[in-house]
């Protein structure tokens, strides 16, 4: 079981001696949500006090301590001035971290690369970003998996419930066209294959150019 406190102190530490300025204001206790299905971590400002509270799923529990590290460097870049977001400050102190560190700090993380349960395994609906093409398990029926076209990934993209073809992003005609087709969830771009291959097979573990995951078309 991962000692969170201690890996906090750890991390924080870690972030010090490259002089990323965090704040000294961190909670030093990790806040674990059990509820938490789509995230792993979240960093939580209290404004009245200008203080900061870091917070990690209880899917970290029982992970690769590698994973709670990562997710922890993620957390308390975000209390650095200027890096409530995930603009090019925060990009900018993730690279120093992740060449430091070997951590591989973005602005979302698979948490099936990273060793995590995905928390799918309950999951009834699957929603999926247009834009980035991340992916939000939910277990039960609620607004959003009625109509997730009203409602925005954290990036802007909008949502769409796995399974269901958004209007907007139909596949491209195929008629005529031999060999294996991937699509980029982000950029769109249409990639052929004339052969059977791993990234045909796993299409979701590779990447396009633009950062965007693959699918399968054909």
């Amino acid at each position: 079981m991962n000692d969170f406190d201690r890996l906090l102190t750890l991390v924080i530490s870690e972030a010090k001696s490259l002089k990323i300025p965090v704040s000294d204001r961190i909670d030093p206790h990790v806040r674990i949500n059990s509820r938490a299905k789509t995230r792993l971590g979240c960093c939580i400002q209290k404004r009245e006090s200008s203080s900061f509270v870091i917070e990690l799923s209880s899917r970290l529990t029982d992970a690769p301590e590698t994973a709670c590290r990562q997710t922890l460097a993620h957390e308390i870049i975000h209390t650095c001035r200027g890096c409530l977001n995930h603009g090019e400050l925060f990009k900018k102190y993730a690279a120093m971290m992740n060449a430091a560190f070997g951590y591989n700090i973005s602005r979302t993380s698979d948490p099936e690369e990273m060793g995590v349960k995905s928390g799918r395994e309950n999951a009834k609906y699957i929603l999926v970003c247009k834009k980035c093409g991340g992916e939000f398990p939910r277990t039960r029926q609620s607004a959003v998996t009625r109509d997730p076209s009203r409602y925005r990934c954290s990036c802007g993209g909008e949502l769409y419930l796995k399974g269901q073809q958004p209007a907007k992003e139909a596949a491209p005609e195929l008629d005529g066209i031999t060999g294996y087709l991937l699509v980029c969830t982000k950029c769109r771009a249409v990639i052929r294959r004339e052969r059977m291959s791993s990234v045909v097979r796993y299409p979701s573990r590779y990447r396009c150019s633009c950062g965007g995951k693959l699918a399968r078309l054909k």
